[in-house]
């Protein structure tokens, strides 16, 4: 049996999990090698410094001396798949969710809910969205100073923030917080 019903909750076996994680794992190394020899396997010339705070692909190929059209097209359908598909699967659930949150009887429930989810939808879409504007923009719409916040936003920002995101959740830091906010706005 794949997954068990408990108390309400469906619970997934070790086995499923264990499917999910490998396949996870394999595609993406199976992508992730594809796209840098794919990248690599481009001429490159002129300046060999790359504009950026690191070695992404998109600063990468603004040196390559090659049409990159196709491999733009593969990019472009590969971070579709890659963060699009997984960040509309995690709203769908979070939609779910709320409709079950909804249906709870107690309202401390539901609130404890909904700060829980509310954590994770934050910290979700932070992540997703900086990652989005980033890899799914047109080749020449953001000056390379804005590219490089975006890119710092989704792979600095996002895991900074958890854990005050999720602190927020406990009852001390929210009076810490409200406590430092009256003090800058009051005075």
């Amino acid at each position: 049996m794949d997954f068990t019903e408990a108390e309400g909750l469906v619970i997934m076996s070790k086995r499923i999990f264990v499917k999910l994680a490998m396949c996870s794992w394999v595609l993406g190394i199976m992508l992730a090698t594809m796209h840098v020899i794919w990248v690599f396997s481009f001429p490159f010339c002129g300046p060999s410094k790359i504009n950026h705070i690191s070695c992404e692909t998109p600063a990468v190929l603004e040196l390559a001396c090659a049409d990159t059209f196709l491999f733009e097209i593969y990019a472009f359908i590969g971070t579709i798949l890659i963060i699009m598909l997984p960040f509309l699967l995690i709203l769908l659930s979070y939609t779910r969710i709320l409709f079950t949150i909804l249906r709870m009887p107690s309202t401390t429930g539901r609130q404890k809910a909904f700060s829980t989810c509310a954590s994770h939808l934050t910290s979700v879409t932070l992540f997703y969205g900086t990652a989005c504007m980033t890899y799914l923009q047109p080749k020449s719409k953001y000056s390379p100073d804005t590219k490089k916040l975006m890119s710092l936003a989704y792979s600095l920002l996002t895991p900074l923030l958890n854990p005050l995101i999720y602190s927020l959740r406990n009852k001390e830091m929210k009076r810490a917080v409200a406590k430092l906010w009256q003090r800058k706005v009051v005075f």
